[in-house]
């Protein structure tokens, strides 16, 4: 089901220009997305939201795991088997993505998707796992047997039965695309928000820059901040719906890929970066790496900024955060 809706705005410095701010709700890549843009006439914004819609289905055929036909496909069913020559774009976003991983010491990584599922978060699970059975759960995990050829332009996965998968970044990869695919079209301003990861470019019609509201997920009616976006994305993840609890411990959704246990301590993290797909592997990363680790990295990042909270309630900011 699509929504959509369009408001008109007279823009208050000059009454004979009106320009309207369109957003549609839509379903892509098994999320909700609502695309946003500003445009002369409702017809226009439209045609435009379109275009963004095409775009994103364009990368969700290109790298799902679950369409047999795609690219990405084609790695995982050649693991241990043969290098497999890709489209350039793929091939960059998998560069990317291993950079990602050496930056966060292994706490982002594609090959996640190799992990069997033992951990179950839907109440079904009565007792935990044995440390063996973890240790083995992420045994063709790691993003070193990740081989890429430059010159030939392939991917291949060392260890049969391994995979890659994008689901810690697809989406902010698809925002970043269809941004920057409307601004070429002379789009010049909108948001991108696919479930939480959201990037914006240009101002409101009224000039103001477009805000977003951090709220804390321990109390979802307290706003904690309000912040300004301009030519950035933000991306905020919860780790307090989906989760268990064995001996008096409680192990949320997102798993180390490095270990096999699921991430503690933290519940919410929002990411500030120049783009969504950053935003949103970080904002993984510091799950796993934790808030410690996590503020220490990020804070030795330009153009970075993130705010955690803990599961007592607790808000952590970066130093560039102005709050």
């Amino acid at each position: 089901m699509l929504k959509r809706f369009c408001i008109i705005i007279f823009l208050s410095f000059n009454l004979a220009t009106a320009q309207i701010t369109c957003k549609r709700a839509v379903l892509l890549m098994g999320s909700g997305f609502d695309i946003t843009v500003v445009a002369d006439t409702e017809k226009e914004a439209n045609a435009y939201i379109d275009i963004a819609i095409q775009e994103i289905s364009r990368i969700e055929r290109l790298i799902s795991s679950w369409d047999t036909n795609s690219q990405t496909s084609l790695i995982n069913n050649n693991a241990g088997i043969k290098p497999v020559k890709v489209d350039k774009e793929l091939f960059e976003l998998i560069q990317r993505a291993i950079k990602i991983s050496k930056l966060t010491d292994g706490a982002f990584d594609i090959s996640y998707a190799s992990m069997d599922r033992i951990w179950k978060f839907d109440g079904s699970m009565k007792t935990m796992p044995t440390k063996k059975a973890i240790a083995q759960s992420v045994a063709k995990v790691g993003y070193r047997h990740i081989i890429l050829n430059n010159e030939a332009q392939t991917v291949f996965l060392k260890l049969k039965g391994m995979k890659i998968g994008f689901g810690a970044i697809g989406k902010g990869y698809a925002a970043d695309k269809a941004k920057a695919l409307l601004k070429q079209k002379g789009v010049k301003a909108g948001i991108i928000n696919a479930s939480g990861d959201l990037n914006s470019w240009g101002r409101q019609t009224n000039r103001d820059d477009w805000k977003v509201a951090i709220k804390n997920p321990l109390n979802k009616n307290k706003v904690f901040a309000l912040l300004p976006i301009h030519e950035k994305a933000v991306v905020t993840s919860g780790n307090y719906e989906k989760q268990v609890t064995f001996n008096g411990k409680t192990y949320t959704h997102i798993i180390d890929p490095r270990t096999g246990y699921p991430s503690s301590g933290i519940v919410s993290v929002s990411v500030l970066a120049p783009s969504a797909e950053l935003a949103d592997a970080l904002a993984t990363s510091i799950f796993v790496m934790g808030k410690d680790v996590g503020l220490n990295r990020i804070n030795q990042m330009q153009s970075i900024e993130c705010i955690i909270v803990d599961d007592k309630g607790k808000v952590y900011y970066s130093n560039n955060i102005k709050n």
